[in-house]
């Protein structure tokens, strides 16, 4: 392979002139880059070489695209690119790079390389990428631990962490981010991980990394990290656009107003508004269509477990033709009351915590309660 020829030279002077780094990247603002990244940059000065293997790339162009991303059967590939244009891309971007120079002996370096090299054969290149489990940065630390001639002993992992709440991490700054990641993770992303599994994120691996250690085979110790910088000074990036001014929870309330304001009105002129009880079993039912098929059909991680499709599923949808229909004939129909059953049972399942809930949920799900109790309360009224 072409780099493999460009470092080969006897192992003493490979120890001094090759050099392998972890490379981990702040966060960016679009959704995709919240999280940060890691890269490895390979060097061997004298030879002029000095690259990136980068596992995070992807081509939006690729067929169906979007629709394989949300069933979790996007495939994302091992590229190699000059470090002056990973550099440069990075500070454009205005993410800040650290880089942490591991303290690998000469065959393990050769033995890395080799490594590298073998994934980037075109037949071996593309991975199915999995954001928890098998992503950009859990493939550079494997790669690693693959080349060290002993074991690689990571610090006590931090407890109490779970897929959600490491999530929840680098999602503070962008509310309605957080909002539809929320939405889609289910149950399993509540359960506390452990050390590897909590690595999927790159600034925990590059926190895990800077106190980690070899045990050689002849039980001696080295760190894994000789030397840590930052080396990317990240350019001030222009805001391209404002931020809504109000958060999803914000957002929730005044809805939840809006309800109980339609509630009085109905109470008053003893009519049901039956145009806003559709509209909201439309939007709940287009929510529920997306967590359903994420549900019964994505392979995406964690989403399986989702309690919010009790509160968004697609039935609102279907029926609410047919709750339109008998309106507009006079007829009554059993779909407010029942649903006033069916939501007072989602807030018991919100009160015992069988998953955790983004906070707007709550007055979302009044919102509907409010609305069909209002609804149930005109009827009888007016019969």
């Amino acid at each position: 392979m072409w780099l493999l020829a460009a470092v080969a030279v006897p192992a003493v002077a490979m120890q001094d002139s090759l050099r392998f780094s972890l490379l981990t990247c702040e966060p960016g603002q679009e959704v995709y880059a919240l999280f940060g990244h890691t890269a490895l940059r390979c060097q061997r000065p004298d030879r002029g070489v000095d690259v990136v293997f980068n596992y995070g790339m992807f081509n939006f162009h690729t067929p169906n695209f979007v629709l394989r991303f949300v069933k979790g059967e996007t495939d994302y590939q091992l590229g190699v690119m000059p470090y002056p244009y990973f550099e440069s891309e990075y500070a454009l971007r205005g993410s800040s790079v650290y880089e942490q120079e591991l303290n690998l002996t000469a065959s393990e370096k050769r033995r890395l390389l080799e490594l590298l090299e073998d994934n980037y054969r075109p037949e071996n290149r593309v991975y199915r990428y999995n954001y928890f489990y098998d992503n950009c940065t859990t493939r550079a630390r494997d790669q690693v631990e693959r080349a060290v001639e002993g074991r690689v002993v990571y610090p006590d992992s931090l407890v109490g962490k779970s897929y959600r709440s490491i999530v929840h991490e680098f999602t503070k700054g962008s509310p309605w981010d957080e909002l539809g990641i929320d939405l889609c993770l289910g149950a399993e992303a509540d359960r506390e991980i452990g050390l590897r599994q909590q690595m999927f994120a790159p600034f925990y691996l590059y926190n895990y990394a800077e106190d980690a250690y070899i045990i050689n085979k002849d039980g001696s110790r080295r760190p894994l990290v000789c030397r840590t910088a930052k080396i990317i000074e990240a350019l001030p990036v222009a805001e391209t656009a404002t931020a809504f001014p109000l958060s999803p929870c914000a957002c929730a309330c005044v809805l939840l107003a809006v309800a109980f304001v339609v509630a009085a009105c109905q109470w008053k002129t003893g009519r049901v508004y039956w145009g806003w009880e559709v509209l909201l079993m439309v939007l709940q039912g287009v929510a529920g269509c997306i967590i359903a098929f994420l549900f019964f059909v994505s392979e995406h991680p964690t989403v399986g477990s989702n309690w919010m499709l009790w509160l968004f599923n697609p039935v609102p949808l279907l029926y609410a033709p047919v709750l339109a229909y008998r309106y507009v004939k006079g007829k009554k129909d059993p779909y407010p009351l029942a649903n006033i059953v069916y939501l007072m049972f989602f807030m018991i399942i919100v009160t015992f915590g069988c998953q955790d809930f983004n906070l707007s949920v709550v007055p979302l799900a009044l919102t509907l309660l409010v609305t069909s109790a209002s609804h149930e309360l005109v009827v009888r009224k007016h019969p």
